[in-house]
């Protein structure tokens, strides 16, 4: 087992034991302070991209890591992001990824990927309520910063 498989099974791990209580998204602050802000921040030192599946009623169907980056880097693809969402039948989703450098304003990169996905989610239907980047102190909502 590498490193790797160790910080991705223990950031797994966590995710999941965060989020077993969570039923409703309510908020913004919801996501970042129940679903993945201490975990992300604070377990891994690379990129993890979340992806969070929701009924129509902001309640999770599922949440899972869709990809793991290098130290500051991600590969992100709408076909990862959407294909559970669509066989899970979501109404929308969440995005939330962790910057390891501390910084949570969003890269030239970061905006390109969400219009991208945002275009896609248009076309299947499902709707990105928010991609939120995250460190150990802060987080970003790009919906907030009017990039969604």
């Amino acid at each position: 087992m590498t490193r790797q498989d160790i910080h991705h099974g223990v950031f797994w791990g966590l995710l999941g034991e965060v989020t077993k209580s969570l039923t409703k998204l309510e908020s913004r602050s919801d996501v970042v302070s129940d679903v993945v802000s201490d975990v992300v921040s604070d377990v891994v030192n690379q990129e993890h991209f979340v992806c969070s599946s929701l009924n129509g009623a902001n309640e999770v169907i599922e949440k899972r890591v869709v990809t793991v980056g290098l130290l500051n880097a991600n590969q992100v693809h709408p076909r990862e992001v959407f294909s559970d969402a669509f066989a899970e039948r979501a109404a929308s989703i969440i995005l939330v990824h962790n910057h390891p450098s501390g910084t949570t304003a969003p890269s030239h990169e970061d905006i390109a990927v969400t219009k991208r996905l945002v275009e896609a989610g248009e076309i299947l239907g499902i709707k990105i309520h928010d991609h939120i980047i995250v460190s150990k102190n802060e987080h970003t909502s790009m919906k907030e910063r009017g990039l969604i």
